[in-house]
């Protein structure tokens, strides 16, 4: 593996919903000029129909995640709760292509990013396929070219799911949480796992408040390791706005360089090493992630 001159750190930003592409994606296109960085920006395009999540809130460790990130700031606009959401690519075909006009990285996150959360497992490889499917169409429609790379809603794919993306231009996905860049299997593109925690995992947790909360994240950044952080245009472009720009201050501080996951890919393509993807829950939040596999110790979900 390529040595690194200086800490680096893959900036992931998952858009979610119709208001985090519409209000939360402009903010935060125009804090990364600030500061002259590029991102990832990976967009769920399909109906947003995040508001049937709210159905979840009655499994206690759902509630209470819900409840403390309530606390901690976390607004998140439901849309589709009853009825199917608006379709995103639709609606923020400007705003996505003013991210790709602006140098940042676009990748495919979902169609329906509810669906894919809470029935990726369940569905079968034709139905995976048509949700990838009906996503990149749009996608590449609205960038008038083909999208080369994805990553997976909610950190949650499958043996089907990895298998499908094959049929799709995808340089690499960055599908599940991790340590190293890894291929899942042979002739599968590259994985590019996110490292760090989340706002929504961390804060009010283990005494982390939103004073700490970048320091702690800055204390798990290290110049040997893959450094990938995932942010959401619904948190960091949102509520949490002036978190984020003192995150972006403080990297810039410390000369950590900021960059698209494309450009974590090593040159050498034989120094990725081969490991598996297991779903396991390991926050004991009854929200399991699909995770590399030689980095958990925990049972895995059970199927």
């Amino acid at each position: 593996m390529r040595q690194r001159s200086q800490t680096t750190v893959g900036l992931r930003i998952d858009v979610d919903t119709y208001r985090g592409a519409r209000e939360g994606v402009p903010r935060l296109l125009s804090l990364l000029d600030k500061y002259q960085v590029k991102g990832s920006f990976f967009f769920s395009v399909g109906p947003d129909n995040s508001g049937r999540q709210l159905w979840k809130l009655w499994r206690p460790n759902v509630l209470c995640k819900f409840i403390r990130t309530q606390i901690a700031g976390v607004s998140r606009h439901y849309s589709g709760a009853l009825w199917r959401g608006p379709v995103i690519g639709h609606r923020v075909a400007d705003i996505i292509q003013q991210a790709d006009s602006a140098g940042h990285e676009i990748g495919l996150h979902a169609w329906d990013h509810h669906k894919w959360e809470a029935h990726n497992d369940e569905m079968g490889a034709m139905e995976l396929r048509s949700e990838l499917e009906k996503g990149y169409q749009l996608l590449s429609q609205v960038l008038g070219r083909e999208i080369d790379c994805s990553a997976a809603a909610g950190w949650r794919c499958s043996e089907h799911s990895l298998a499908e993306k094959e049929a799709f231009p995808f340089r690499y996905n960055s599908d599940c949480r991790g340590k190293s860049i890894f291929v899942p299997a042979q002739g599968m593109a590259p994985q590019i796992p996110v490292t760090l925690p989340t706002y929504e995992e961390l804060i009010y947790r283990h005494g982390i408040k939103r004073h700490n909360y970048n320091k702690t994240i800055f204390s798990q950044i290290k110049p040997e390791q893959l450094n990938v952080y995932s942010i959401h245009a619904e948190i960091e472009g949102m509520g949490q706005f002036e978190l984020f720009d003192e995150w972006l201050s403080m990297a810039q501080t410390r000369s950590i360089q900021v960059v698209p996951l494309g450009q974590l890919l090593d040159q050498d393509y034989a120094s990725w090493p081969y490991d598996g993807i297991v779903n396991a829950d390991l926050t004991g939040a009854d929200d399991w992630q699909s995770h590399q596999a030689s980095v958990v110790q925990h049972p895995v979900k059970e199927e």
